[in-house]
């Protein structure tokens, strides 16, 4: 029994980490379209969206935003009428992207720094998974600086360097229970690096529609002497060696994307983009320990994911010349299959419906803000490794801001 139950302690932040909290926030603008910026030009998120448009902008961008994530998930125990909560916690992902080039130069410099993945998620002691979770804390930020030309007028690319820097820190209840009766508990601590890179090219048809298609590259995540730390009774001690460390590699996966903008009038912009994320790379997870004991082993478990598609679409409308709406929505496909669903990221088919508002409030400085409301499907499962039973369901409240200076 402790050892499957450690081998579920070891995935589950790996999992956590991987699939559950790609949380796709990376501009205000392009949130409030539905997460659409493929084929599109906005602002300095063309960084993240298609480095490839960067160079098409016409003016230089230093702007930041943040958008806060409100996490509701339930769950209800199989053959009961319970139902579990995870607690109010509220992560924070941002944005910050800096655009430059000469006005007369077919170029231009990009840098983005951004949260592509991050989540607060706590259970509690009291729940019926707490053998499985009690809370996650996990961030990941990612720093890509970025090269855009202008080949032709209709035509530019661009390139960026990704460097990953994130963090996990997931407690877990371990049924070992001391003299006062209290289980004992586990913790996981660690960081991890990661290389990648994200390119694009961005076009301008005759009939006026734009195109534009990306490779967001796998990065492939090491996390290097993390620390497992674990509170069991003395008695017990010699089977947890402590301190302990841990290694890990976490194949995050490549993105392939294509966008069309359109444009019926000078008031409208309309956007679609659909991106195949390639989660079939995500076969085998593998834990090593640099202290083992008979009840504590390196583990390598099949994970067997499947790709995921998204298929998103928006639009924008210039109500007057200092104010833009925005409204968009979209489709998710899950990339977790049956049997391999957690508390950690509970993941399910989503839908999702954003909307946003942009304002000018000088002639160089924009206030943009966004608002999401994103459904995750119910989800019926028992896991395969942790045999915890039952149905999720989960709905995620997603407001954000920025301020855009341009000259």
């Amino acid at each position: 029994m402790r050892k499957l139950l450690l081998l579920a302690l070891a995935l589950a932040p790996v999992l956590s980490f991987a699939q559950g909290f790609q949380v796709n926030l990376e501009g205000q603008k392009q949130i409030g379209m539905g997460h659409t910026g493929t084929g599109i030009l906005q602002d300095g998120a063309s960084v993240f969206f298609n480095p490839g448009a960067v160079a098409m902008l016409p003016q230089n961008y230093v702007q930041a935003g943040i958008s806060p994530i409100f996490y509701k998930s339930d769950f209800n125990p199989s053959g009961t009428s319970v139902q579990d909560h995870n607690a109010n916690k509220i992560a924070y992902p941002f944005t910050f992207y800096g655009v430059w080039g000469p006005k007369s130069a077919c170029w231009k410099l990009g840098l983005g720094v951004y949260t592509p993945f991050g989540g607060l998620n706590y259970w509690g002691n009291t729940w019926q998974g707490k053998y499985v979770l009690e809370s996650l804390d996990l961030k990941a930020i990612y720093f890509q600086p970025t090269l855009s030309i202008k080949l032709a007028d209709f035509l530019s690319v661009g390139a960026g360097f990704v460097y990953n820097r994130g963090s996990v820190d997931l407690t877990q209840a371990i049924p070992l229970a001391n003299g006062s009766g209290q289980p004992g508990q586990a913790e996981l601590k660690g960081t991890g690096k990661g290389y990648g890179w994200n390119a694009g090219i961005y076009i301008k048809t005759e009939s006026g529609v734009t195109i534009g298609i990306t490779h967001r590259s796998q990065v492939t995540t090491t996390i290097s002497n993390g620390n497992a730390i674990f509170n069991v009774p003395a008695s017990l001690q010699s089977s947890f060696p402590q301190p302990n460390t841990f290694n890990s590699t976490i194949p995050l996966p490549a993105i392939n994307s294509i966008g069309f903008g359109f444009y019926p009038c000078s008031k409208w912009v309309l956007a679609l983009d659909v991106n195949l994320v390639g989660w079939d790379i995500y076969k085998t997870l593998s834990f090593d320990y640099a202290s083992n004991t008979p009840a504590l082993h390196d583990t390598h478990s099949p994970r067997n994911y499947q790709d995921a598609v998204s298929l998103r679409g928006g639009a924008q409308y210039k109500a007057n010349a200092n104010m833009a709406l925005r409204f968009g929505g979209g489709y998710a496909s899950t990339a977790v299959r049956d049997g391999y669903v957690t508390p950690e990221a509970p993941d399910a088919n989503r839908v999702y419906v954003t909307g946003g508002l942009g304002y000018t409030l000088a002639k160089h400085l924009d206030l943009d803000v966004s608002f999401e409301y994103e459904h995750l499907m119910k989800r019926t499962q028992t896991n395969i490794e942790s045999q915890l039973a039952g149905t999720f369901e989960t709905n995620v409240y997603i407001p954000g801001i920025s301020l855009a200076y341009h000259w």
